[in-house]
């Protein structure tokens, strides 16, 4: 049997106090500890973004990230998202509003990485959203959907419209 190590997590405002082996990622105590599936695994080298939630209000990838590193650490995936009855948060209706999904495989990513994006507080231009984009891949939509999508979240967060 392998060394185990203790950790301690807030995953999604619940506190959480784990044994995991030191070389367990973040992203496999989300999904198979605690069943918190809606980071994906992608490509597993931090390319596709598929993995991303915040860590501490910063998005991260969360295949690159030992269980380890975020001890004593807030993370928070999509799951946290929805309000009470089920609400969609104003990041989640934008994307909805803008059909900017098909799949939906990538989505959780791109609904992390843009909720960061509006708590940053800085308004995006279209070239900035996409460069603040480049970290999650979508093998279906070709951008232009997900682009609006970000910037009506991110230019109009108590969920305006410019569509």
């Amino acid at each position: 049997m392998s060394k185990r190590i203790e950790i301690s997590l807030t995953v999604n405002g619940e506190p959480h106090q784990l044994s995991v082996e030191p070389r367990r990622l973040l992203l496999e105590v989300l999904r198979d500890d605690l069943g918190l599936t809606g980071a994906k695994r992608g490509c597993e080298e931090g390319v596709c973004g598929c993995c991303t939630v915040l860590l501490d209000g910063r998005n991260i990838k969360a295949c690159l990230m030992l269980a380890a590193q975020a001890s004593g650490r807030s993370v928070t995936t999509v799951e946290a998202l929805a309000g009470e009855n089920g609400r969609l948060h104003p990041v989640q209706e934008a994307f909805v509003k803008h059909g900017a999904l098909q799949c939906g495989y990538c989505t959780p990513g791109f609904v992390m990485t843009t909720v960061a994006l509006v708590e940053a507080k800085r308004p995006l231009d279209e070239a900035q959203a996409r460069e603040a984009l480049t970290g999650n891949i979508c093998r279906c939509t070709g951008y232009a959907h997900i682009v609006e999508a970000v910037l009506d979240a991110v230019n109009n967060p108590s969920g305006g419209s410019e569509k």
